[in-house]
């Protein structure tokens, strides 16, 4: 079954129900079905028809699954677009894809405006909230008066549905090509693994921009779930929404989760009805999760995936055994081993890259053959993280390939700091990086946070991590900053702090 057909299913299987809240609208699956179909035959009207590529640059709403669903149905390929995004990185995207049509906003078409004219495919864009005239066009306008059915343009499951760019450590962003089927099947598998009452609402902020977001939106067309879905995070929102619909789950990334723990009028919301916490998309620091789960309820459950592998590798299920430091274990129908550069298997407990098998891993990097030949080698996924296999099977990620600090020939791996940090009570978030140092090679620095109202010493935290760790591994320097550098996601930027640490401090 290709993407463009979930929905039909969901209509087939559950009748017509109440599956989206956003901003005081409430939403059925029949109403955003036909949504899509509207939009599906204004793209076509503009000239979209099999493969051609629209690029969506939304913050969530009701629009953003409508657009989707209108593209899969007209054939075309979906390239979703963080709205955080600057000018230069939007101007690639664009040209890269070789989209034809955007659909964004009034105030994001600034940074599309300039490509207008300039790429000869790019011939319209499309304003949620907003008018136009010529090549820029009001959305609502475009899809008012078409039909409310549309027969989906055959495809199929092997081809191209969407276009993930993803944020590289060096360079453009590169393009992520998943077909239908690596999509749907991720769905599929993440949906066998979802315990709670379909009737009861979950809390939809991750962006569906993101290939988190736009699986856990695949998995809730299968299994015919409810949403209130968030423009964007804030801590108040997030809890506002629990109360509010007394939701039971919520994925989410840590950082989100740190944010709502430190959030100092938490206590004003009742959040007892949260059975489910999903964390994914970057490490969940342990030290957070016993004060979390007390605060708020429920459990976290924390998962692994990769945008090329789109995205959900490992997870824990609910009623299932949870290792915390772990990411649970390999999802129905995907393979995990660890292998050296050479492509040799460790056996169980010994660390090395983790390597993905399975019908969801990507179709490879669009237009770019020699990364994808580096990705794809030997029949796996090599995903550049280093991590361990138990005898259980359960994941445990160390760090990130390009990560790993050296100090006197001594491998450091940067978690292992951040979680004493953490361990700290003062300490809100932590991040850790390695910096030359003309006699160790590299050493150990830190970047901190303090939480409102506290105050700590770099001396503190540094005697702090050398009654938890090896001195070797304990930080040299601790840099006490009000913020780190995240992406649009809420990843933090390693590679920011490591052009900040050559900066004296």
């Amino acid at each position: 079954m290709t993407l463009a057909r979930l929905s039909d299913e969901s209509i087939a299987r559950f009748g017509e129900y109440e599956a989206l809240a956003f901003e005081g609208r409430r939403l059925t699956n029949v109403d955003q079905h036909r949504a899509a179909c509207r939009v599906a035959h204004a793209l076509r009207r503009l000239g979209v028809g099999a493969g051609d590529r629209v690029v969506v640059m939304l913050p969530n709403c009701p629009e953003v699954i409508q657009s989707y669903g209108g593209i899969l149905r007209a054939g075309g390929v979906i390239v979703p677009v963080i709205f955080l995004l600057g000018e230069e990185e939007v101007a690639h995207i664009l040209a890269d894809s070789e989209a034809k049509v955007v659909i964004t906003s009034p105030d994001m078409v600034w940074k599309v405006e300039k490509q207008v004219g300039r790429l000869p495919r790019l011939q319209h864009v499309l304003l949620v909230d907003g008018g136009g005239e010529g090549t820029m066009r009001a959305f609502a306008e475009e899809i008012a008066g078409e039909a409310d059915t549309f027969e989906a343009v055959p495809r199929g499951t092997g081809d191209l549905a969407v276009i993930l760019y993803t944020s590289g450590t060096t360079g453009a962003p590169k393009g992520v090509a998943l077909s239908h089927d690596n999509l749907e099947s991720n769905a599929r598998a993440s949906a066998r693994l979802y315990e709670l009452d379909r009737a009861e609402w979950a809390v939809g902020v991750l962006p569906l921009s993101h290939s988190y977001g736009l699986t856990v939106m695949n998995a809730g067309h299968i299994l015919g779930t409810r949403a209130a879905l968030l423009r964007w995070f804030s801590p108040e929102a997030v809890l506002e929404t629990i109360h509010e619909f007394r939701a039971t789950a919520m994925s989410a990334v840590p950082t989100m989760l740190i944010y709502l723990l430190n959030y100092p009028e938490a206590g004003r919301f009742d959040t007892s009805t949260m059975r489910a916490w999903g964390s994914g998309a970057a490490p969940l620091p342990v030290e957070i999760v016993e004060p979390f789960e007390r605060k708020f309820g429920g459990r976290i459950l924390e998962g692994y995936g990769l945008t090329e592998a789109a995205p959900v590798v490992a997870a824990h299920r609910l009623s299932g055994v949870r290792k915390l430091g772990s990411v649970g274990q390999s999802i129905p129908g995907v393979s995990v081993s660890i292998q050296d550069d050479g492509g040799r298997r460790f056996p169980a407990g010994e660390v090395g890259e983790v390597c993905v098998q399975g019908p969801n891993v990507m179709l490879g990097y669009y237009r770019n053959t020699a990364d994808t030949a580096e990705a794809l080698r030997g029949g796996w996924l090599h995903t550049g993280d280093m991590g361990r296999l138990d005898a259980d099977g359960f994941l445990y990620i160390v760090e990130r390939k390009k990560d790993l600090i050296i100090r006197g020939g001594f491998n450091i791996y940067p978690r292992d700091v951040e979680e004493a940090l953490y361990a700290h009570p003062k300490v809100a978030e932590a991040a850790v990086v390695g910096t030359p140092d003309p006699v160790m090679g590299e050493e150990v620095l830190a970047f901190v946070v303090i939480k409102p109202g506290e105050a700590a010493t770099p001396e503190e935290l540094i005697a702090f991590c050398q009654a938890r760790l090896a001195r070797f591994k304990s930080p040299r320097e601790v840099r006490i900053v009000p913020s780190l550098p995240k992406s649009p996601i809420g990843k933090i930027l390693r590679k920011d702090l490591r052009r900040e640490a050559h900066t004296p401090s």
